[in-house]
This record gives C-alpha cells, sequence and structure tokens, in this order.
C-alpha cells in the first residue's frame, strides 16, 4: 500500500517519524452517461458562456463569487502566499476525552505508521492514548489545506481522523426538536428501554451489508448476460402512523425482531467483490 503522506507526529518534545496510509476504500460503482441512440459517451467541453466558444485549459483562471455575477481572480501566487507552513508535521495540541467529541465533527480516517526509528515512540504514544481514555487533537496540512484531526488508537495501530473545524458545523439549535423530557412517562421510557436491551448486541461490522450494492450488481451480470432484470420481492410494509406510544412499545417487546437469526447466520458470509462484471465478461 503507498503511503499519502509522510512526516511526523509531535507532542511536546517528541517527535515520532510516520507514514499516512487511507483507512478506507470507496466501492460505488462508476457509471457514464451515454448517449441512448448509439451508446456513445458523452464527452463535456468547457464553454465560455459570454462568447459560447470552447475554451482550452490555458485559458482558464480560477475566480471567486463575491456578489451575485462579480468574480475577483485569483492567481497561482495569490494561493501560494494564502498557503499553510507545511512542516511535515502532525502536531499535537491537545489531549482530550474520547468521548467529548461529537460523531458530527469526524471526517476521513488514516492509518499511521511509524518508520523503524519511530517503532518506540509510537508505541509509548499509543499506550499513553489507551491509559488516559484521551484522543489527541492535532494539525496538519495535507494536499495544500491545514486540517484539524484527531489521533486514537485502534487495536495496535494509531488513527488520524480528519475533522471539521467548528465554524463548519451548523448548530442543532436551528431544528425544530422536542425539548428537555417532553412530558414523557416513565412508563414510555422502561418500556422504550427493555426494547433497547433486546436488540442491544456487540459492534460486528461484517454483518451490516450494502445491500442495493449487491443488488445492483446482480442486474449488472444479468444484463451483461442478456438476461432480464426481475423486480426484488416485496420488502417490509412501510411503518404505520403510530397512534399510541405505549401499544406500540408492547407490541414491538412481543414481536420477535424479524430476520434476526438469519442475519447472524450470514454474518460471516463475504460480500459480493467489487469487481467490474462486464471487464470479467470479457475476459473470459
Amino acid at each position: 500500500m503507498r503511503s499519502l503522506w509522510k512526516g511526523a507526529i509531535t507532542f511536546g518534545l517528541v517527535n515520532i517519524p510516520v507514514a499516512l496510509y487511507p483507512a478506507t476504500t470507496r466501492s460505488d460503482l462508476s457509471f457514464r452517461q451515454l448517449h441512448a441512440k448509439d451508446s456513445a459517451p458523452i464527452a463535456y467541453r468547457r464553454i465560455c458562456t459570454a462568447e459560447n466558444v470552447e475554451v482550452p485549459w490555458p485559458e482558464i483562471v480560477k475566480g471567486y463569487e463575491y456578489e451575485n455575477g462579480e468574480f475577483v481572480v485569483m492567481t497561482e501566487e495569490d494561493f501560494k502566499n494564502a498557503d499553510v507552513d507545511a512542516n511535515g508535521t502532525i502536531d499535537i495540541r491537545d489531549f482530550v476525552p474520547a468521548d467529548a467529541i461529537d460523531f458530527t465533527y469526524f471526517e476521513q480516517p488514516y492509518y499511521l505508521e511509524p518508520t523503524a526509528t519511530g517503532a518506540k515512540a509510537y508505541a509509548l504514544l499509543r499506550e499513553a492514548l489507551k491509559r488516559s481514555g484521551r484522543v489527541g487533537i492535532a494539525t496538519l496540512v495535507l494536499r495544500q489545506r491545514e486540517h484539524l484531526a484527531a489521533v486514537k488508537v485502534a487495536d495496535d495501530a494509531l488513527v488520524l481522523t480528519t475533522m471539521r473545524f467548528a465554524h463548519e458545523i451548523v448548530p442543532a439549535t436551528e431544528l425544530n426538536v422536542p425539548r428537555s423530557d417532553a412530558g414523557l412517562d416513565r412508563r414510555e421510557v422502561d418500556l422504550a428501554l427493555q426494547l433497547v436491551d433486546t436488540l442491544k448486541a456487540e459492534w460486528e461490522p461484517d454483518k451490516y451489508r450494502d445491500r442495493y450494492r449487491e443488488a445492483l450488481l446482480a442486474a449488472i451480470e444479468r444484463k451483461v448476460e442478456g438476461r432480464a432484470v426481475a423486480a426484488p420481492p416485496a420488502g417490509r410494509k412501510p411503518p404505520t402512523k403510530v397512534v399510541d406510544l405505549m401499544q406500540a412499545l408492547q407490541a414491538s417487546l412481543q414481536a420477535r425482531p424479524p430476520a434476526r437469526a438469519a442475519e447472524r447466520a450470514t454474518t460471516r458470509k463475504a460480500s459480493t467483490s467489487g469487481r467490474r462484471p462486464a471487464a470479467r465478461r470479457r475476459a473470459s
């Protein structure tokens, strides 16, 4: 696996040389737009809206629309002068409680791997984070932009997750949501807790599958093989309007959660691979 970035983690006077690796992979299916008449791919051109002519790349500049229809042109020198200092470090500024950060702040995770000379210091930071129950809040420059990031432990590795800055978070106070306990009856709360208890489980990520992607891949396979794509069987009925909350909670507790046994039986099955069906068929 190829590293995306190389530098060092710093906290205090400690310096840990590391490399940054992607911790996720995209499995989205890619589609091209085609001309319905002959299935030829659609191409896009860069057209000047004032002259209605195609513009070559060397004549294109970047502009910021500061008012409707009014732009200021930014040169490469402007971007360079505004750039932050890319000093190649993941500078940990604070160590905060792991459960103090809201999920809305997290973006993209990456693995951190130490160099041979940084292995001991890496293990030291990992142990300190484990025992303290804290995560390191750091800044780093990645792809010409400064990022806020959290450094935490995942098994034996350190994971860096880029974060959103506070000004990028829309406060939930703008939502029309119930405040306080919203006049809940204690019996309703007790029944809700019982229902949660019946559905509690250990975190097993392999048991959750992208069913839409699997169905789409199966449909593509059928199309490639010249077979018709059959409509899927009817799924669950749409939820009905809840008339009585207590009644709904009690009914939920009395009924067995649907398909739980079937789900457990399939947790270890490998999900459909991300192969390109058409390419596989051509190669056969």
